[in-house]
């Protein structure tokens, strides 16, 4: 089964972006050029030029690379940066073992990858890289070249303070790649509750201005319907039982009086009055969701499930009552000759199933059912150029009453798609719930 929403283990918005790391990298370049020109040849200290010049062409090297072989806005995975993160400790390192190790002043730069690791990497990562660079500080106390100092001198520090540059580098290392992290979690956090308000807020907005929409068309369409009734009334009347006409007239006041009546739900979606605050057990709002689709030459089939506990019985919601039965007349739109209603419930949740033997849903566009203006079949002739808004208005009615919904394709041989809506059975019983947790849940 497909869940309409996921969270993937690492979001991409909190990738690091290459161009990035190409940035920093080449003001680490310009900046350890410097340091070795102004060094070597200013201060005319003995070092070895050639190898740490080879140390910083290696790094352009690989920056050339990645920027040639990578757009700008590519954002790398997880493993990937730390790799090319791992490969700058190196080169740093080794810069250090050729001009003092520790005892260079520069050695705090050793924190660097670190702290870049920490802002934009899963903490797994994180600890991994700093445990890498600790365990190359530790070594460069040990293993270094002499500090470049004046020609015939060497500079020699005592072991006390080395042990100090060490505890100094090792602490930064944790102290700042753990403070790092904290505000780069804490932002990501924020993001993301942003981005859900916002979400939310966005799904509101449709809804309300397709609720103005629906109680325009509503208004517009009740004087032309209802000349077409008295139209088709007296065409009823003037035919009488012809045999040839008599069907598609009395049809055709119908389907007239029936979408009197879709308009006239829809006006009523946003009253809290009279009839809509009844109670309304399971069975019976099975009933009245499936009633109106039972004349359309496709067969629905109820089939009860499990009852554990007495029958939930919840209030009359005209927002769940038209989002199930959208979903249901949804399902008889593509079903070749029969749709399955199953229902049941438990001490825990209510669950509602729509299964139908059409074409189904197509795979490529399964996550994004209910988004607005997205169609979710293929193969049902003039019935499939709708844009989706209908399921959206149902989706969204029956997430706002507490439900969770879930689309999918049948494994069953004959069967295509299946919709199915949960509700926990506290949320089912007293909808009003439902409405709050939504927020704390955004």
């Amino acid at each position: 089964m497909v869940k309409t929403q996921k969270m993937p283990d690492f979001q991409q918005s909190a990738r690091l972006r290459l161009n990035t790391l190409i940035r920093l990298r080449w003001l680490a370049i310009i900046g350890q050029s410097i340091a070795v020109i102004v060094i070597a040849y200013w201060f005319n200290f003995p070092m070895p030029v050639s190898l740490c010049f080879a140390l910083i062409a290696c790094s352009a090297w690989l920056n050339l690379l990645l920027t040639f072989r990578f757009p700008a806005a590519h954002r790398l995975q997880p493993l990937p940066a730390l790799g090319i993160l791992t490969f700058d400790a190196l080169q740093l390192a080794g810069l250090l073992y050729m001009t003092g190790g520790l005892t260079n002043p520069f050695s705090l730069l050793m924190t660097v990858p670190v702290v870049i690791s920490a802002t934009s990497l899963p903490l797994s990562l994180t600890a991994i890289l700093g445990v890498f660079v600790m365990a190359l500080t530790t070594l460069l106390a040990f293993f270094h070249l002499p500090l470049p100092w004046f020609a015939g001198t060497e500079l020699a520090m005592p072991f006390l303070y080395v042990a100090g540059m060490w505890m100094a580098v090792s602490s930064s290392i944790a102290f700042t790649a753990i403070y790092a992290w904290r505000v780069a979690e804490e932002a990501r956090l924020l993001a993301n509750a942003l981005s859900a308000t916002e979400l939310v807020l966005q799904r509101e907005q449709h809804l309300s201005a397709l609720d103005g929409l629906a109680a325009a068309a509503a208004h517009e369409l009740g004087t032309p319907l209802a000349t077409i009734a008295l139209v088709a009334k007296e065409m009823e009347r003037a035919l009488g039982n012809d045999p040839k006409f008599h069907e598609d007239v009395t049809l055709l006041r119908s389907q007239s009086e029936r979408c009197r009546q879709i308009l006239k739900r829809l006006t009523s979606l946003s009253s809290e009055s009279e009839v809509h605050l009844a109670r309304l057990p399971l069975t019976s709002l099975v009933e009245e969701v499936i009633a109106p689709h039972r004349d359309f030459g496709i067969s629905i089939k109820l089939e009860p499930g499990e009852q554990i506990g007495p029958e939930p019985v919840g209030h009359r919601n005209a927002g769940v009552i038209y989002g199930l039965g959208n979903l249901v007349e949804n399902a008889v739109d593509f079903a070749v000759a029969t749709v399955v209603i199953r229902w049941k419930w438990n001490e825990r949740t209510v669950t509602f199933d729509i299964v139908d033997d059409g074409p189904g849903f197509p795979p490529e566009i399964i996550d994004r059912i209910g988004e607005p203006y997205m169609t979710t079949r293929q193969g049902g002739g003039e019935q499939g150029g709708g844009l989706g808004l209908g399921l959206f208005i149902a989706k969204t009615l029956l997430e706002r009453s507490g439900a969770t919904l879930t689309f999918s394709n049948a494994n069953e041989r004959g069967k295509g798609a299946v919709v199915q809506i949960e509700w926990p059975r506290e949320v089912f019983l007293n909808p009003m719930s439902a409405a709050s947790s939504m927020f704390d849940t955004a």
